[in-house]
């Protein structure tokens, strides 16, 4: 987003690292910001245990806390499909 403020470019890179720690601790599967044509917005896999874990993460975000306008949407997953992606031989 070309239009931040600096707060807002502080608290979205607060937002990040928030996010990127729970992808380091294993409860953050995949994140990051999609390039829709319309407008910006971002996307997360998480796996939490309940609402209430679920709602701690979205009300910890550092985004949600400096009121920025962002809002969560979460919807549950009951069946996920993982697949890896080939390991591509070292050029030498």
């Amino acid at each position: 987003m070309m239009d931040m403020t600096e707060r807002e470019a502080e608290t979205m890179q607060a937002h990040g690292a928030y996010w990127k720690r729970l992808a380091e601790a294993g409860t953050a599967i995949a994140f990051g910001p999609v390039a829709d044509p319309k407008g910006g917005w971002g996307v997360g896999i998480i796996a939490v245990t309940d609402d209430d874990e679920l709602r701690r993460l979205q009300n910890g975000d550092p985004a949600i806390r400096e009121s920025l306008g962002m809002k969560y949407e979460a919807y549950p997953m009951p069946t996920v499909v993982a697949g890896s992606r080939p390991q591509q031989p070292a050029s030498s």
